[in-house]
């Protein structure tokens, strides 16, 4: 019996979305909406669900969403395949590969050393020593899951083993629990300082792009600069006083560094054409429009550059898993939210709600739409599924209501990462992390909502000043 109830699980989650997606279609079409819109809707949100329900990997999900669209008759079959072709996306997965660099190589693991080396005499230093190698890795490895399980973890697990502090003998708030939320709440504010550090974040540029609005990488980077870098300075010494480790003078820990940067040996050339590589695309990025040269051609000659020296292989480009199955189901979502903005369905969205909450002034009504969308998100296991369903709609409405465009995309974008802290299911790096058994779920979900405030407050309050002195507002 138990095995059959087994079986039945995946065909209860696979027919959810498709009944829920019915449903959406066989609802009437509301006045104003044309009728391939309300459609596509209905294929969008069934989507949605199945990547929630998780009836079978995200990419098959995606693929399912095309299909639709197509034999539906929603879509042609050239609108339908359009999101392969987005530059944007292009820009992610490239910068996946990319991103196999600093591992293959040793590089990200260097960096950490290195920190540890310099800030490590102290559990405080080491948690800033974890927090800014994450930092440093964010532009050019878009999955926090890479940066924070990949890179930082395993430097982080051998230290708190050192001192002692092992995850299920009762020794975990030695050391390893607070390196572990310090790592965790640092990874959630390093995704939202760069277009490039989480996958994301690409799709957030183009839902604002359909919107009127422009993102640039540079762009991007300058507005998260200021309150990135104090949300990373108070994060870990917050979580020193709250959370406090046991174990607060670790001398062993840089001797500990500095032995493993000796057994590394030199900087080998693969690590400084990694390095090469790496301040290349952060000046072409930055510096790129003023020199006509696309953000994504510059992550195709870095990604050329490492193939040509031999730094990546092409085995080691159809090893990464994670960026092929990005181009699918980002391919597929951005499709389908482009054509939902272009048949005006998400438009119509924002004219009837900004209508209905009409009246009170553009500065109220955008920071309760902000906080809503913020802490909707213990609704949600994924940053994807909740970008994908919700940004653009509390886009429409924060431009209906009169919020400066920029602002309104910016600020939603930041959220749609520092939301991931407040629980342990939120993104990627929680299920390592949390996993590890270092934390409590009590005691994460604590420090999680408590500094989700402090977030806020940086963000809007030292972020707003700084977008005021950039013009965004």
């Amino acid at each position: 019996m138990a095995q059959q109830n087994e079986s039945g699980t995946p065909f209860l989650r696979l027919a959810a979305p498709a009944l829920v997606g019915l449903a959406l279609w066989l609802s009437p079409t509301p006045q104003g909406v044309e009728d391939k819109a309300w459609q596509l809707l209905a294929i969008f949100v069934a989507t949605i669900v199945g990547i929630i329900a998780k009836p079978l990997p995200m990419g098959a999900i995606a693929l399912l969403g095309i299909a639709a669209t197509v034999l539906t008759g929603t879509l042609t079959i050239a609108e339908s395949l359009s999101g392969f072709s987005n530059t944007v996306i292009w820009l992610i997965v490239i910068a996946f590969f990319i991103s196999r660099g600093f591992i293959k190589t040793g590089l990200g693991a260097r960096i950490a050393y290195r920190f540890m080396a310099i800030v490590g005499k102290r559990s405080l230093g080491l948690a800033y020593s974890m927090v800014a190698t994450d930092l440093v890795l964010a532009p050019a490895i878009p999955s926090n899951t890479a940066r924070a399980g990949g890179v930082v973890f395993p430097v982080l697990r051998s230290i708190a083993s050192s001192y002692g502090s092992e995850p299920d003998d009762g020794t975990a708030r030695k050391l390893g629990a607070f390196l572990v939320m310090s790592s965790f709440q640092g990874t959630v504010v390093t995704s939202a300082m760069f277009l490039t550090a989480m996958a994301p974040n690409t799709l957030i540029v183009q839902l604002a792009a359909d919107a009127g609005v422009e993102i640039s990488w540079a762009g991007w980077a300058a507005a998260g600069l200021v309150p990135g870098l104090i949300s990373l300075a108070l994060i870990p010494w917050l979580l020193y006083l709250l959370y406090p480790p046991e174990i607060r003078e670790t001398p062993e820990a840089t001797e500990i560094a500095r032995a493993r940067l000796a057994e590394m040996g030199k900087v080998s050339s693969s690590e400084w054409m990694m390095l090469g590589a790496f301040f290349l695309l952060l000046t072409l990025w930055i510096f790129g429009r003023n020199l006509g040269i696309h953000s994504t051609a510059a992550a195709f000659a870095g990604l050329g550059g490492l193939l040509l020296t031999r730094v990546l292989t092409w085995d080691d480009i159809l090893r990464e898993r994670g960026a092929w199955n990005t181009l699918v189901w980002f391919s597929a979502l951005v499709m389908m939210a482009t054509y939902l903005n272009r048949l005006g369905l998400i438009a119509w969205f924002g004219n009837t709600v900004s209508t209905t909450i009409g009246g009170t002034s553009w500065q109220i009504a955008f920071v309760a739409l902000s906080l809503v969308y913020f802490y909707s998100h213990y609704f949600f296991a994924s940053n994807t599924a909740h970008v994908t369903s919700m940004y653009a709609a509390f886009l429409a409405i924060a431009l209906g209501v009169g919020t400066p465009p920029l602002l309104a995309a910016l600020v939603l974008a930041f959220f749609s990462n520092l939301f991931a802290g407040m629980t342990h299911y939120g993104t990627g790096p929680a299920a390592v992390l949390f996993g590890s058994g270092y934390v409590e779920m009590g005691a994460w979900w604590k420090l999680g909502a408590l500094l989700s405030v402090v977030n806020i407050l940086v963000w809007l309050g030292f972020g707003g000043l700084w977008w005021k002195a950039l013009g965004i507002w």
